[in-house]
Parts: structure tokens; sequence; C-alpha cells
């Protein structure tokens, strides 16, 4: 029987083990998810919202427990794992208030009369949705897809990362606990094979794939022909611009945080800053200031702030950028020398800073998803909006201004799903998620979300006259 293997970044060791399903249970899990699909989009909508409140709250009450688990799973610091709980109900309950409120965007759309017609517009489920999570943030970025789904009336196989298996399973056994009917919601372990054949010959109706370009590109081509709807949140390289009348303790502060936290693994991650040049010398000292406070340790050490990434081999790809980054000439800001556990051939990495850095070096044009930031300085808006915009992603872009209109201005004209001033690498689950360019098609969250896990169906009844 061929399995998974979760391997810990803390230690490399197993940390867990789990059977890849069957054929046989792949099937089954079709069969069920499209039975209990046809009884569930009858389910009243209060109902279903209660039951995502109640699972929500049976994953709250596991908080701790959870936190641990992604600890030790993906690496990310047992002091701010936690946070990713909270964010799951944030968005989940979001979503759930929205299904049922007035005007919920899963309501029908009725016309005036006309001519002794009836007009309206329904939103019928899709069916079954195909969820195919990563390990990064594994509850978040589930439950973007999971929860809508649900609501709208579609059953929903997830296949979450071979890194984060223990996440499919605590999702899946909340609902049901909550008193999901079975077959609803299901989880499969499965190879790349075995998920690109569920697509290509299984009875989903909806893919949801958040993971890498190359991953998409596989998703895209094994629904070819199967007329399936497709979302994608791929890639990201995404920059922020701190303009000359930006409040600079702050701006770097949340650069930093935004280019950093989870070890720079956030596809909204900053990973390009640009800095108008009157502000660029002081905005560099208070990055390497903060970024030297940062602490590398073992995830499950409540001091670490800096935990490794999610294997050797992708520290060993974001170190193989900065290096070659350097030979070009850029100039490395941070002492790898200061962070004790850094070593080529480790997945613990110290942060860095570089500047003199253009976009014909890889670390400017190519997804790091590491510690790296490059510097660049602007001499104004036009040349920030030019370097912000030339690139393949286009998933969120920052701008760090007192001056809303501008930003506006600014950020009409910039090519990203998602444009914030004065902040970055946040998702608001009120506001559409999406991306352009190679970071993806489609949306999840907000009212719009729903219009992309649903199929418009018209009616037209004309009345007779007694």
């Amino acid at each position: 029987m061929q399995k998974l293997q979760c391997i810990s970044p803390i230690d490399n060791r197993v940390y867990v083990e789990r059977p890849l399903a069957t054929e046989y249970q792949i099937q089954n899990a079709l069969g069920s998810a499209r039975s209990a699909q046809l009884a569930w989009r009858l389910v009243p909508m209060a109902e279903r919202v209660e039951l995502v409140r109640a699972a929500v709250a049976n994953l709250q009450k596991l908080k701790d427990v959870l936190a641990e688990e992604i600890c030790w799973q993906m690496g990310r610091p047992i002091t701010y794992a936690s946070g990713e709980i909270d964010g799951l109900a944030e968005r989940a309950l979001y979503m759930a208030e929205l299904a049922e409120s007035d005007g919920s965007p899963l309501q029908d759309i009725s016309l005036p009369e006309k001519n002794g017609y009836t007009r309206f517009i329904r939103r019928e489920p899709l069916g079954t949705s195909l969820v195919i999570a990563p390990w990064n943030y594994p509850y978040l970025t589930a439950i973007n897809a999971v929860v809508p789904a649900l609501l709208a009336g579609n059953s929903v196989i997830l296949k979450h990362s071979a890194q984060t298996p223990l996440c499919a399973e605590r999702l899946v056994d909340a609902f049901s606990e909550a008193g999901l009917p079975a077959g609803v919601f299901q989880y499969l372990h499965l190879g790349h094979r075995d998920a690109e054949q569920l697509i290509i010959r299984g009875n989903v109706q909806h893919v949801a794939f958040t993971g890498s370009v190359s991953g998409g590109a596989a998703v895209e081509s094994a629904a070819a022909g199967r007329f399936l709807t497709v979302g994608l949140e791929l890639g990201g390289k995404d920059p922020a611009y701190v303009r000359a009348d930006a409040d600079l303790e702050y701006a770097v502060d949340s650069v930093v945080d935004g280019a950093f936290f989870n070890s720079g693994q956030s596809c909204c991650g900053i990973e390009r800053l640009y800095v108008h040049r009157s502000a660029y010398d002081e905005v560099v000292a208070r990055a390497v200031q903060k970024i030297n406070q940062y602490r590398l340790g073992r995830s499950d050490e409540p001091e670490t702030t800096l935990g490794p990434l999610v294997r050797a081999s992708a520290a060993d790809f974001v170190r193989d950028q900065i290096d070659e980054a350097v030979a070009q000439g850029a100039h490395a800001h941070i002492d790898e020398g200061a962070f004790a556990l850094d070593c080529r051939g480790s997945a613990y990495m110290a942060p860095q800073l570089l500047t003199n850095v253009d976009h014909d070096m890889r670390v400017m044009n190519e997804e790091s998803f590491g510690p790296v930031l490059g510097v660049v300085p602007v001499r104004d808006d036009e040349e920030a909006l030019a370097l912000m915009n030339d690139s393949e992603y286009g998933l969120t872009a920052a701008i760090y201004s007192a001056d809303e209109q501008v930003a506006l201005h600014l950020g009409d004209r910039l090519r990203a799903g998602t444009v914030f001033l004065n902040r970055c690498d946040y998702l608001d689950p009120a506001l559409a998620w999406t991306g352009v360019k190679n970071s993806g098609r489609g949306c999840t969250l907000s009212g719009i979300g729903f219009e992309h896990l649903t199929r418009a169906k018209s009616f037209n009844f004309k009345l007779q006259r007694g």
C-alpha cells in the first residue's frame, strides 16, 4: 500500500504517515459526494449556516492542538500558529453571515413582471467541488474554498498537501461532529497522479486549486475538455511602494512583517520593495535593524520568531537566488552568521535584505517563497508603477502613503487582484480574492466568490389568465 509521509521541517523526522486512497475509496467518495449533494442542495440556508458555525466552534475548541500540529507539519513558530484558526473563523463566519443575509448573492434575483410573465434568476450549486489545498496556510487556504462551496449547496472533496494531511482530517471531523450529513464533505489523501485522474475522469464539477503556477497549469490541462469551472490561486511576486510622504517607521514595520512572516512562505507576501529615493536610506537602515531582531529557531520553541522553511530544498532554492544576485552585484545587508542555525542543506535559513538589485536578477523576477526582500530606490510614482507592474504575477500590491487620492490613482493602474494602502499580506473576506496574469483566475470569498460556485438558471413563466 502506498503511503504519504509528512517530514517535519523542525527535525526531519516523519511526523505523520497515512495510506494513500485506493481506487475503490476514490470511487466510493465520488459516489457518496454525488448522492449526498442531491439532498444537501435542498437543505434550507439557515441550517447550512448553523452547521458551518458549529464546525467553526469545534475547530476553535481545538485551537491549541491544531496550532501544535501546524507547527510540526509545516514549521510555523508555535507563537503564531494559533492565529490561523482565528483567521479561519473570521472568514468562515463572514461567508456564513453573508449567505443568509438580506440581499444574499445566493438569493433569487427577481425581475419586474412584464406583460404577464414572471421572471427570475436562481443560483444553482455546481455539484461536487474538488478543493486542492497547499501547506503554507493549510486551514486558511482550504476554508476559502470549502465553506463557500458548502454554503452554496455543493458537496466537497478535499485533497490537502502531503505536508499537512492532519488539516484535512481535522476539518472534515469538525463538520462531521457538527452534524453535516455523511458524504457532503470528505477528504482523500492522494498522490499527484490520482488527483490529476480525479479531474480528468472523476465526477466533479468544480476544481479549486491553490499552489504553484506549474501546478495550476497541470490542473488546467487535466480539466481540458471536461467543461469544469476551475479556480486557480497561484504564485506571487508581490511589490510594495513606500512614497516620500509615508510614515516610514510604520511602513517598514508593516513591509518587513509582510515579507518575513511565515518565513516568507506566503503567496501574497512582499518580495519586492520600491522606495522613493528621498526615503531610501532611512527605510533600508530601519529594515535592517528590524530584520536583525528575528530569532531563527525550532518552531516548537516559544522564543522563535522565524522558523524553518518547509524543507531544505526550498531554503536552498532561495539561497541560490541570493547567491546569484550577489554575484551579479547585489549587496546583502544581513550577516547570516548571526543566525546560528543557518546553513546550506538545512531548512533553517537566515533572513536577507538585498540592495543594488534589478529585474534581471532571479530574486526580483522569480517567486522566492522565502525570507528575502529586494529593495530598489525610485525617483517618482511613475517609475515605481512601471517596476511594480513589471512582473508575470499579479496577486497583490501595496502602497504606503498619506495621500489616499494618489494611492487610488496608482491603484487603478496597478495590474493586481488586490491593492493595499498602508497595509499588506492580508485577506479581507468581504473582498474578492483574485489574481491576474500568472497569479491565477477565478475568485474566492466575498459575494462574488459565490458566483464561481454556482450557475445561473433563468425562469421565464407566462401566467395564464382564467
